[in-house]
């Protein structure tokens, strides 16, 4: 299982650099395939997943990625008005064959899926974003990363007994703290080796705000799960589970470094 699941973790690694780090259309195209199948994963545990209702997400997912790759992002919102008028006149032409859960699911997945792993993109099309992009992961799986080697030497508290046992507050402030740290060295790398100037300390600020919600995305994910009895969104990653097990952190921490990006640089 160990080995399985690392070496699931390399071919990640391998796929992220090659597609965060050319950015453009390659990895606009991988993170619209990744937002299809996360919203797949996250209708099955509503079993709506090959019903029209699920369809309606899929396509309001799809056209959200054409307004974002068209920058006409002005027509957002009224995608998400006629979207949810859409889900709503399928829940009431077919009742009683959707409950009211599964209708929320539908509409809330959109932006919990598609729109929020949408930022990774945003944030690599960013003047900086090439190097800006990369604070998502720092944030978000070096947390995860410090989280289980503070959690494991010093953990005695626990942070969220009912969703994840594991899971200590020492662990908690540890990841934080760490993935502030890795903010600071990527800077100072990033410096030294990127023939560019970036603020170390606005890097830990970024990564440790991302740290924080990052914790927030993992339990989240793990509560949704909870309440189905599911153990897994999915069986994609050899060792991981599905798309919304392995990036239910990167999901909230993409936005937040975007809008962090934008605030310390001046440009909000």
């Amino acid at each position: 299982m160990f080995r399985t699941r690392l070496l699931s973790g390399i071919v990640l690694v391998i796929v992220l650099v090659g597609t965060a780090g050319y950015g453009g259309n390659v990895l606009f195209g991988l993170l619209a395939v990744i937002s299809l199948v996360g919203l797949s994963e996250l209708y099955k545990v509503v079993d709506v997943q090959n019903k029209l209702l699920g369809f309606a997400g899929y396509l309001a997912a799809v056209s959200y990625y054409a307004i974002l790759y068209a920058e006409k992002m002005e027509y957002a919102m009224m995608l998400f008005i006629v979207f949810l008028i859409l889900v709503m006149a399928v829940y009431v032409f077919a009742f009683p064959n959707y409950r009211a859960e599964q209708v929320m699911t539908v509409f809330f997945g959109l932006f919990y899926v598609a729109v929020m792993l949408s930022y990774v993109y945003q944030t690599r099309e960013l003047p900086e974003g090439g190097i800006v992009v990369w604070l998502i992961f720092l944030s978000s799986w070096g947390c995860d990363t410090c989280a289980y080697c503070v959690g494991m030497l010093i953990g005695k508290h626990k942070m969220a007994p009912k969703l994840s046992p594991k899971k200590s507050v020492e662990g908690g402030v540890g990841g934080i703290a760490g993935a502030a740290l890795l903010g600071i060295l990527f800077a100072l790398a990033v410096n030294q080796w990127g023939h560019v100037s970036v603020n170390p300390i606005h890097y830990a600020v970024i990564c440790g705000a991302g740290g924080v919600i990052s914790q927030v995305g993992d339990l989240a994910a793990s509560a949704i799960k909870r309440n189905h009895e599911i153990k897994d969104y999915g069986k994609l990653i050899p060792g991981h589970g599905g798309i919304l097990d392995r990036f239910d952190s990167v999901i909230f921490t993409a936005p937040v470094i975007y809008y962090l990006a934008l605030a310390l640089s001046g440009n909000m």
